[in-house]
C-alpha cells in the first residue's frame, strides 16, 4: 500500500474507534437527564439511583470519548494537510463553534452537575444536566455540518490563487440541505444506541441477580427498551428522507448502495445482488419492484440514474477517471446498517413483549444481554462507512479528490509508525475502557439517600466528587 492507502487506513481505524463512544454519550446523557426530571418530579428513590448508576457510565464514556477524539485533530496535520489547507477556512467557523460553545457548555455543566448533588438546590442541579445534553446536542450538529459540506459543498467560493475554499456565508453550512436530514438520522440512531446499553446492563441484572433490585431494573430495561423503539421509529423516517437528499446531491452513492449499473424507471430495490468480484456488473439479484424509485424519488415511477451513466457524465464533467465508489462495499454496509438496526429494533419489541404485565425475563435471553448494546452501534459503525467510503473517489464533493488530500511531505513508513502507536494505544484504552464500565455494571445500584434541597440559608459543604 501506498501513503495514500496508509493514511486513509489509519484515518478509518482511528474514526471509527472514536465513534464507538460518540452515540453513546449522546444518548446516554439524555437518558441519564431524563431520568433525574423523573426523580424531581415524582420523588421517588429508584430514579435518583438509576441517574447515578447511568451517570457514572456516562461519564466514563464520555472521558474516553474525549481523550480518542483528539487524535482526529492531530491526523489532519500529519497525514491530510492539503485537505486540512483546502477545507480549513470553511471548517473554521462550525468546529470553532464546536470548541468554544458547545465543548465548553458541556464541560462547565458537567463538572457542576458532577461536584453540585447536595450543594445546589434540586432544579439548578437538574438544569446542569440538561445543559449538558443541549452542549452534546450542539457538538453533533456543529461537526455534522462540517461533514455534510464535503457531502454537499455550499456557502463558499473557490480561491484559484490560493488552492482552496473560502466560507462566504456560514448560514448555508449550517443550514445544508445535508445536515438538515443527517442531523436527525444521526440523533436517532445514537438513542437506539443509548436504549440498548440501557435496556442490555438492566436485563443482565434481572438475569444475573434476579433478587437484586429487581423492581428498579424493570423500569430500566423497559425505559430504555421504549427508547430503541422510538428512536428505531425516527431513524426510518429520517433515514427516507436522508436517501431522497442523496440522491440528490449525490446519486452515485445511491446507484452503489443498490448496485445499480443501468438507469432505470421505475427503479426496483434490490434486497440481494451478487455481482462479480471487481463489481463492475452484475450477476444475480432480488428486486422489489419500483421500490427504490420511491426510497429515491418519493414517487413509484420515478428515474434512478445508474453507475455506468453516472459514470460517463462525471468523465465529461470532471476528466478521465474512475468516479465509481467501491461498489460491494458500499451495497453491502448500506444493507447491513438497515438490518441490524431492524434487528435491534425487534429484540427490544421482544423485550417489551416478555415481561409484560409483570413478567421476568426468560433465563435464555441472557444471551441477548452482550450483543443487544453492541447491534446498534454495529449498525451506526456500518452506516458511516457507507457514508464516507460512498463518497469516494472524493474528499469534498466535486472539488477535491481524495488522492489530493495527503500530505504531500509524508511517508508510508511514518503513517506505519503513527498507525501501529495509535493502534498500541487504542488496544490499551478499550482494557481501560471495558475494566471501568464492566466494574462499575456490576456493582450494581448504591444505596442512595436522597439528597437535601439545598437552599441560600443552608451551610456550605465541603466540595466532594459525588461517586
Amino acid at each position: 500500500m501506498d501513503t495514500l492507502d496508509l493514511a486513509r487506513w489509519q484515518f478509518a481505524i482511528t474514526t471509527v474507534y472514536h465513534f464507538f463512544f460518540v452515540p453513546v454519550t449522546i444518548s446516554l446523557v439524555a437518558i441519564t437527564a431524563g431520568l433525574q426530571t423523573a426523580w424531581y418530579r415524582t420523588g421517588k428513590e429508584k430514579y435518583l439511583r438509576l441517574t447515578k448508576f447511568y451517570g457514572k457510565l456516562f461519564l466514563i464514556n464520555i472521558a474516553m470519548g474525549v481523550v480518542t477524539g483528539l487524535v482526529q485533530e492531530f491526523q489532519f496535520g500529519m497525514n491530510w494537510s492539503d485537505y486540512s489547507r483546502f477545507v480549513g477556512d470553511v471548517f473554521g467557523a462550525p468546529l470553532a463553534l464546536e470548541g468554544l460553545l458547545a465543548f465548553f457548555l458541556e464541560s462547565t455543566f458537567i463538572g457542576l452537575w458532577i461536584f453540585g448533588w447536595e450543594r445546589l438546590p434540586k432544579l439548578v442541579h437538574l438544569g446542569c444536566i440538561w445543559m449538558v445534553v443541549l452542549g452534546t446536542q450542539l457538538s453533533a450538529y456543529f461537526i455534522l455540518s462540517a461533514n455534510s459540506w464535503m457531502q454537499h459543498p455550499v456557502g463558499f467560493r473557490y480561491n484559484a490563487a490560493r488552492g482552496r475554499a473560502e466560507l462566504t456565508d456560514l448560514w448555508a453550512v449550517l443550514t445544508n440541505k445535508v445536515v438538515l436530514v443527517t442531523y436527525p438520522h444521526t440523533i436517532f440512531a445514537a438513542f437506539m444506541v443509548g436504549g440498548a446499553f440501557v435496556a442490555g446492563v438492566a436485563l443482565w441484572h434481572l438475569l444475573r441477580r434476579p433478587g437484586v433490585d429487581k423492581d428498579v431494573f424493570r423500569s430500566a430495561l423497559k425505559i430504555g427498551a421504549s427508547v430503541v423503539l422510538v428512536a428505531s421509529v425516527g431513524v426510518a423516517i429520517s433515514g427516507d428522507l436522508q436517501g431522497k437528499v442523496m440522491t440528490e446531491v449525490q446519486p452515485m452513492k445511491m446507484a452503489a448502495a443498490e448496485a445499480l449499473y443501468e438507469t432505470e424507471k421505475p427503479a426496483a430495490f434490490s434486497a440481494f445482488t451478487v455481482g462479480t468480484l471487481d463489481g463492475s456488473k452484475e450477476i444475480f439479484s432480488i428486486k422489489v419492484p419500483y421500490l427504490l424509485s420511491f426510497l429515491a424519488t418519493g414517487h413509484f415511477d420515478g428515474e434512478v440514474k445508474g453507475i455506468n451513466s453516472l459514470q460517463a457524465a462525471y468523465e465529461q464533467l470532471y476528466g478521465p477517471g474512475s468516479y465509481k465508489p467501491n461498489i460491494p462495499l458500499t451495497y453491502w454496509t448500506f444493507r447491513l446498517m438497515i438490518g441490524v438496526g431492524m434487528l435491534s429494533a425487534a429484540i427490544a419489541l421482544w423485550l417489551l413483549w416478555t415481561t409484560r404485565r409483570g413478567r421476568g425475563p426468560a433465563r435464555w435471553l441472557i444471551w441477548v444481554t452482550a450483543p443487544l448494546p453492541l447491534l446498534p452501534l454495529v449498525a451506526n459503525t456500518f452506516g458511516w462507512v457507507f457514508t464516507e467510503t460512498g463518497r469516494q473517489p472524493w474528499l469534498v464533493f466535486g472539488l477535491l479528490p481524495t488522492a489530493s488530500g495527503v500530505s504531500p511531505g509524508t511517508t508510508g513508513g511514518e503513517v506505519i509508525t503513527s498507525l501501529v502507536g495509535f493502534t498500541l494505544l487504542y488496544g490499551a484504552l478499550a482494557v481501560v475502557e471495558a475494566k471501568l464500565m464492566l466494574r462499575t455494571i456490576r456493582g450494581g445500584l448504591a444505596g442512595t439517600d436522597a439528597p437535601p434541597d439545598t437552599g441560600p440559608d443552608q451551610p456550605d459543604k465541603p466540595l466532594s466528587f459525588a461517586y
